[in-house]
């Protein structure tokens, strides 16, 4: 390696660890204020926050490392340009090209280390930040339930006027909704108690919840179609009822908000694995609805047949209306029959929908979560082809000028991924477009500012051939008006 390529490395390498350190630690502290209700109160030490902020902060090292490449290499690249080092460089024959070899090189193993970072280290940190905030709940256990507001544990959610004790755990006033475990029924049970008692025990994976003098309300789903209409319900009341709370699923509307999710504590090989089977199931059941649903339309008349022991047409005779083999009455009941069975069928269909909806989109986090992996790895590539070349053209070093495009490039790359993740959860797009959106958004910029860079362009881009037929014939109807 020459004495330039060590000069180059190393003037980047210092200024984009410094960057990289400093909005690491403007993300930890973000971190800090978004999970400060759970490590606020709670009379943890030092220690436990150490590791509570080590295992959360892998997690940010995919926004950090693009962008301190980016801002690294506008900073470094304009520095050498506004000092006219590039000027030096090209009279003694090297080119932008030839500088920026090695430590392309060098960003390239970079790149491949955040991979890995991102298929080995993030998973096992988010795995182990998951389990620590469940520690921390089961310290103090009535932490996870805020005072006067609702708060989702589960497929449930419930609100206490007043919390007493030295942790907490005497509640007064408890309402309790729990949703219907069928998909698109909403909460089927109302619990209200006076007073209630929250518990937990070392190493279990489940909070008790006791509650005293109280009673419940509970809609009932009739297995018959038509004494739905009436509403039917259960009321009644006790002097003490236990319910035992899931840990893995506390609070996980505030873990989903936090970005941790199943599928992101998952390799590679994990997620394939897991893949398959999702998709197996997946099949299987869309298979075993629509076989369902056929057979049970295909009886309808059958059984109907069967019951009135009428004969079945002949194969040579044509019956262009089936109802009119049977009496007024039965006609009656099979018109009838036929309504409740569109009704239960359209039911079901809606139902099952969800439910495939919603595994379709577990499926498409899965493959999302497989496709970033890779991302992150092309993303730093990407920023240093955006941030050397335009670092060069702009000409500018220091800490002004940079940020600012530094911020806006950024911004809009983190802006399209976030867009496209979320119309691929959707099931709008693929989970690999949505992945990849804004690295192919991206990568004819980073093409164009490369060559413009190399070629001692500059910026600014030549729109002669579009408006230049437009002069030309401007100046032929200004010459004829003339004449």
């Amino acid at each position: 390696m020459k004495i330039l390529d060590k000069y180059i490395i190393k003037s980047y390498m210092i200024t984009f660890t410094t960057v990289f350190v400093i909005l690491f630690f403007i993300f930890v502290l973000q971190g800090i204020w978004l999970f400060i209700a759970e490590l606020a109160g709670k009379d943890l030490d030092l220690f436990t926050i150490i590791k509570f902020l080590s295992y959360y902060a892998p997690t940010i090292v995919p926004l950090v490392l693009p962008l301190s490449i980016l801002l690294a290499g506008i900073m470094t690249f304009g520095s050498f340009a506004e000092n006219y080092e590039f000027a030096a460089m090209k009279s003694s024959g090297i080119s932008l090209q030839r500088a920026m070899k090695m430590l392309t090189i060098t960003i390239g193993i970079l790149a491949i280390v955040s991979f890995f970072f991102a298929n080995n280290i993030i998973p096992e940190a988010q795995y182990k930040f998951i389990n620590l905030r469940k520690t921390i709940v089961q310290q103090k256990p009535a932490m996870a339930i805020s005072e006067g507001q609702f708060n989702t544990i589960g497929s449930s959610t419930i609100k206490v006027d007043k919390k007493s004790g030295d942790n907490g755990e005497f509640l007064d006033g408890v309402t309790m909704h729990v949703k219907n475990t069928n998909l698109g029924l909403g909460a089927n049970t109302i619990i209200k108690a006076k007073k209630g008692l929250l518990t937990s025990e070392e190493d279990s994976n489940y909070l008790q919840l006791e509650l005293y003098d109280g009673h419940y309300y509970e809609d009932v789903q009739p297995t018959n179609y038509e004494d739905r209409n009436k509403l039917p319900f259960a009321k009644s009341s006790f002097k003490k009822y236990v319910i035992n709370i899931d840990l893995t699923k506390l609070n996980q509307a505030e873990i989903d908000q936090g970005d941790i999710t199943s599928e992101k504590m998952l390799t590679i090989p994990e997620l394939k694995y897991t893949l398959d089977s999702l998709q197996n199931n997946f099949d299987k059941d869309v298979v075993s609805f629509a076989d369902n649903l056929a057979l049970r339309n295909d009886n309808i008349f059958y059984k109907k047949l069967q019951k009135t022991q009428l004969a079945a047409p002949k194969k040579d005779i044509m019956v262009k209306d089936l109802l009119s083999i049977f009496p007024k009455k039965e006609k009656i009941q099979i018109i009838e029959m036929a309504k409740n069975n569109i009704s239960s069928t359209d039911f079901s269909i809606q139902n099952t929908q969800i439910d495939l909806e919603y595994k379709s989109k577990n499926i498409n986090a899965h493959w999302l979560a497989i496709h970033e992996k890779f991302v992150i790895a092309y993303s730093c590539l990407l920023m240093f082809f955006i941030g050397a070349p335009l670092g060069a053209i702009i000409r500018k070093g220091g800490l002004g000028l940079p940020i600012v495009f530094a911020m806006l490039i950024f911004i809009s790359f983190h802006f399209i991924n976030t867009f496209g993740r979320k119309l691929a959860q959707e099931d709008t797009i693929s989970p690999f477009l949505g992945a990849w959106m804004a690295s192919l958004l991206m990568t004819p910029f980073a093409i164009l500012l490369t060559y413009r860079a190399t070629n001692d362009i500059g910026i600014m881009v030549n729109f002669d051939w579009i408006t230049e037929p437009f002069q030309k014939l401007f100046s032929k109807i200004t010459q004829n008006n003339t004449n």
